[in-house]
């Protein structure tokens, strides 16, 4: 009874062992087709990462691209090479003055000299009405390579020329020429009054080279009466040179903690061009002149400096010939010989004492010695230089002459200045300051004294065009007392004025006194 049982049993175990491989397969190829799902799935998602990232990378580029061309364009922007700033200045004159009796020396049509007593007077001029106008340009050419320059229009209110700012009295002021145009009102014509390029950062060690038409006016001290910033590397002490020179600058500004600020600098300028040599007779050379800078401190509170230049090869003094060679229809701003050498000598200082009262006090003290080193050559009225009156034959031999030039400047928080200067010059004191801003003579070269107050009265304004932009009004009074004849002329031997009389031969009227009131409104942008 019990072995169909059994067999039954086995029977339905081995039928049930059959059907189990089928189940699993089954799991197996759902299993199989999810994980083919699955890697389809990795596949895309692995794709779409990929063009994600190729998207992102074309992403970048278009970015790094696009911030490319923006720089290049902001590089290309002219207010990232080109700076415009310029000037302007209204200003008004009120000049007299007072001359000494004399005999003036001429020349008739034959060339013969004439005589002409001439009695003392009082020249005036009661209101001369004058325009000016400067535009500068600063162009960067490369990164450490630039071009500078500075152009200029000086003209009287009804007038395009040089007659009423021109005279018979000192040499500076007889006409308008190289190295004064732009500084002496002439004409409506916008000049050069300076253009250069200039090489900085040479070697990476604060070497600068720069040639062209030098920055070599209205240097230090003058800014403070002029309302100008300082004139940083460029330029030269105003009681030596103030002309506009054609020439070129080797300078070093060394980093030293000790002497902040410093620099040095070699300058060479050619101050006349004398052209082909000729076959007879004394054939004129080339006047240069070579100058070297050095300034050991320059800072806020403390500017020194010494300097020391020579002129070569001196042309006799054109001046001269304005009155005499008029008549017969020659240039009288051609030079006929080479009269010998000058040598200059300059140290001075300026600083700012801060809290002096409810404001600042700026202070100048200035120093220079000339020294002539005149040759044997005479011009038509047998003078050289700073030797021989007219018509006198006098031997040559070196004179010396000093100047001592002294300001202070009080600066209130109204943006209010208040000025006082004086200068004095010596019997020989020659200096090269023809294309100084003052209406009667570069007051630098007088031989006496002069004496000048000012006010500035700065508008209370907000600045546009640049931080340094501004506008303000100038009052100011100078007197001149002159002691020697020929201030601002190195030719001939200088005459104490108190000594001049009326058979006094002198080519040029002796002006004793002199008296300039003037105001300006000026405009900085």
């Amino acid at each position: 009874m019990t072995r169909p049982f059994i067999t039954r049993t086995r029977l339905a175990g081995l039928v049930a062992s059959l059907f189990i491989p089928f189940g699993a397969q089954a799991a197996d190829a759902e299993l199989l087709k999810k994980i083919e799902a699955l890697t389809q799935q990795l596949e895309q998602l692995k794709s779409q990462v990929q063009a994600s990232q190729e998207a992102s990378k074309q992403a970048v580029a278009a970015v790094s691209e696009v911030k490319d061309k923006v720089k290049k364009n902001e590089d290309k922007a002219l207010d990232k090479w080109l700076t415009v700033s310029g000037d302007y200045q209204f200003r008004m004159d009120s000049l007299s003055g007072e001359t000494k009796a004399y005999t003036q020396l001429g020349m008739d049509s034959s060339g013969n000299p004439t005589y002409t007593a001439m009695p003392g007077y009082k020249p005036k001029n009661e209101t001369m009405y004058t325009n000016r106008f400067g535009l500068n340009l600063n162009a960067k050419a490369t990164e450490n390579v630039s071009v500078t320059a500075r152009l200029m229009m000086y003209k009287t209110f009804g007038n395009n020329d040089d007659s009423a700012s021109t005279g018979p009295f000192f040499a500076d002021r007889l006409g308008v020429f190289d190295g004064t145009i732009g500084h002496i009102p002439s004409s409506n014509y916008l000049n050069v009054d300076r253009v250069y390029a200039s090489w900085n950062n040479i070697a990476d060690e604060g070497i600068w080279f720069s040639v062209g038409r030098r920055p070599s006016t209205n240097g230090t001290p003058a800014h403070l009466r002029q309302n100008d910033p300082r004139p940083g590397t460029g330029g030269a002490p105003a009681l030596l040179v103030d002309y506009a020179f054609d020439g070129m600058t080797l300078g070093w500004a060394p980093d030293i903690d000790a002497l902040p600020g410093a620099f040095a600098k070699i300058c060479y300028g050619r101050g006349y061009e004398s052209g082909f040599s000729r076959v007879t007779g004394n054939s004129l050379k080339d006047t240069d002149m070579l100058g070297v800078s050095i300034v050991p401190i320059d800072t806020d509170q403390l500017r020194f400096w010494l300097q020391w230049n020579r002129g070569m090869n001196v042309f006799d003094s054109p001046s001269l010939y304005a009155s005499h060679f008029a008549s017969l229809g020659m240039s009288s701003m051609s030079p006929r010989t080479n009269v010998g050498d000058i040598d200059w000598y300059g140290v001075g200082a300026l600083g700012t004492i801060k809290r002096v009262g409810p404001g600042e006090l700026n202070w100048f003290a200035d120093f220079g010695l000339s020294q002539t080193h005149p040759n044997d050559n005479r011009n038509g009225l047998n003078m050289g230089l700073l030797t021989g009156q007219v018509g006198v034959a006098e031997g040559a031999t070196d004179k010396t002459g000093t100047a001592v030039y002294l300001g202070l400047r009080y600066d209130l928080p109204s943006k209010t200045k208040l000025g006082v200067e004086y200068n004095h010059g010596s019997k020989n004191w020659i200096t090269f300051s023809p294309a100084s801003s003052d209406a009667w003579t570069s007051k630098v070269g007088t031989r006496g004294n002069v004496y000048e107050i000012y006010a500035i009265q700065e508008l209370d304004q907000k600045p546009i065009s640049s931080r340094l932009a501004k506008a303000f009004f100038r009052l100011g009074f100078q007197y001149y007392d002159f002691q020697y004849t020929g201030s601002n002329n190195w030719m001939g031997a200088p005459i104490r004025l108190s000594d001049v009389s009326a058979s006094t031969v002198l080519p040029m009227t002796p002006l004793s006194k002199a008296y300039n009131a003037y105001a300006t409104f000026e405009v900085r942008f």
